[in-house]
């Protein structure tokens, strides 16, 4: 059986509203609002280097020159990140983020070419507003 996969995630689930990529299931779980409160609550927990790099990809999403398969893979790691309920709980000391950060990684590496200093400089700003 020869089954068309999704170029950016090639998990196929099905949740109850039909077969569709991983990405899609957890971007319709990303919201500004859901990731600023996900970020305000677990941001300790989860570490400056998880943070930044979420942050890093929400400056790029929200980049008016990133094409759409872009924005289409971050609204899904980050979704992924926002959903309270994922692969490994994160209130599971040590291991609890990990596949958030494995999520986040990925599509870092998948969109690099659209990342630029600007979004790097907003990043690391908000980082010293947050962290101070």
């Amino acid at each position: 059986m020869d089954e068309k996969r999704d170029v950016i995630d090639p998990e196929i689930v099905d949740d109850g509203d039909g077969p569709r990529s991983g990405y899609e299931k957890y971007g319709r779980r990303f919201s500004d609002d859901g990731f600023r409160a996900k970020i305000a609550r677990v941001a300790l927990r989860a570490g400056a280097r998880l943070v930044e790099k979420a942050l890093l990809l929400y400056y790029v999403m929200r980049d008016q020159a990133t094409p759409l398969w872009a924005k289409t893979a971050i609204t899904g790691a980050l979704g992924y990140f926002i959903l309270p309920v994922d692969l490994i709980p994160d209130f599971i000391p040590v291991a609890g983020f990990t596949d958030d950060l494995g999520a986040i990684v990925a599509v870092m590496l998948l969109v690099a070419a659209h990342v630029r200093d600007d979004h790097r400089d907003r990043a690391r700003e908000k980082m010293k507003d947050w962290f101070r």
